[in-house]
């Protein structure tokens, strides 16, 4: 291969990935959604800062993500849609609370918690952000600290947004469903092994992975990590995992830069709640146009939500160093997991070995 044919090579490369970065999807999403989204995240931080406990409206808030789980079908069905979601967040957060208490088991734990929400949301059939939220409330609470007693507050706090979100999707829907029909419920189709199972257990111990390498280096918020990966792995493709990766990594790195100048504000509970909003309207509108674009505003958001009851007690510049070392960690094992799982000579090998543990029917 001549020096012209590698430079010609290179900049085709170079303007394919190019286009991929930069190009944006169409929608029809009306701007009803990312509204009552950001009503579901940012009103228990506006009761929470009535009560002056703003801790306790982070936690709600959490809950409220409850709300981007609703689906586009008949009122009935997507009313139970919802609160099954807002059982499996409740769930999940509760589980990682107690996990907090057994920081020897915490790795293989959130592994097993994401290994088992993703084969439900496979199985189920559940759309974009699948699993996301669910470890990523799984993460947050390992990682909370306090105390046994504190447990049933904290998920009946939790509890409570995720029952706003809910509440705020049904008059939602009376709206929306005026305006636009909803899609008939499709039937599921049959669950195969490969992406039920082999799926989850791959993501499940990549996740884990991903925890563990962190805690190896000592990262001061290492919960951020397996989230990250977990955002990275679930492409449906090779390339969508690709994309994906350098677009939360480039995302990041900008919004790193807008969350410099947020936090750098004064910021009092009730500013911090109207932020919330505004950054998860935006959020919420980008997102399924352009994912990298919407990774600028989801990072000074997860930082005010994860961040808020603590502004001011460790430097500012150390706080987004750290996110930013978090996503890139997360996004490198995530992509390591995604070349394994649309690799097919890895697929044929472990999934050989893990067929090898289903249990046969007895014979007759």
């Amino acid at each position: 291969m001549t020096t012209r044919s590698r430079l010609q090579r290179a900049r085709d490369l170079i303007r394919v990935e190019w286009q991929h970065l930069t190009t944006l999807t169409p929608s029809t999403r009306r701007w009803q959604m990312p509204f009552a989204a950001a009503l579901a995240s940012g009103l228990p931080l506006m009761v929470g800062a009535w009560f002056d406990h703003l801790e306790y409206g982070l936690i709600s808030s959490i809950g409220g993500l409850t709300f981007l789980y609703l689906p586009n079908t008949p009122m009935s069905h997507r009313m139970v849609w919802l609160m099954a979601c807002a059982f499996g967040m409740s769930a999940s957060y509760a589980l990682g609370l107690m996990t907090h208490f057994l920081p020897l088991a915490n790795v293989a734990v959130l592994g097993l918690i994401a290994m088992l929400v993703t084969m439900v949301c496979r199985f189920y059939r559940v759309g974009p952000p699948g699993s996301l939220f669910f470890v990523m409330a799984a993460a947050i609470g390992a990682y909370t600290p306090g105390t046994v007693d504190e447990i049933p507050l904290r998920v009946g706090l939790l509890t409570m947004g995720a029952l706003l979100a809910a509440l705020i999707a049904f008059f939602y829907s009376l709206h929306i469903l005026r305006l636009q029909a909803p899609e008939p419920v499709a039937p599921l189709p049959p669950p195969t092994f490969d992406f039920v199972v082999f799926d989850a257990v791959m993501i499940g111990a990549f996740v884990a992975l991903s925890l563990a390498i962190a805690q190896a280096l000592q990262l001061d918020r290492p919960y951020w990590v397996p989230v990250s990966c977990l955002a990275v792995i679930q492409g449906v493709s090779l390339r969508a995992v690709w994309n994906r990766q350098l677009q939360r990594v480039l995302g990041t790195a900008a919004g790193m830069l807008l969350a410099w100048g947020v936090l750098s504000l004064p910021l009092d509970p009730w500013r911090i709640a109207l932020l919330v909003i505004l950054l998860a309207f935006t959020i919420e509108t980008l997102v399924v146009r352009h994912y990298g674009l919407a990774v600028i505003f989801i990072t000074p958001l997860t930082l005010l939500l994860a961040e808020a009851a603590t502004l001011g007690q460790a430097p500012l510049a150390e706080l987004i160093a750290s996110r930013f070392i978090d996503t890139l960690l997360g996004c490198v094992v995530g992509l390591a997991g995604g070349i394994c799982l649309h690799s097919e000579r890895f697929r044929e090998h472990v999934g050989r070995l893990l067929r090898r543990l289903v249990p046969r029917p007895p014979q007759p």
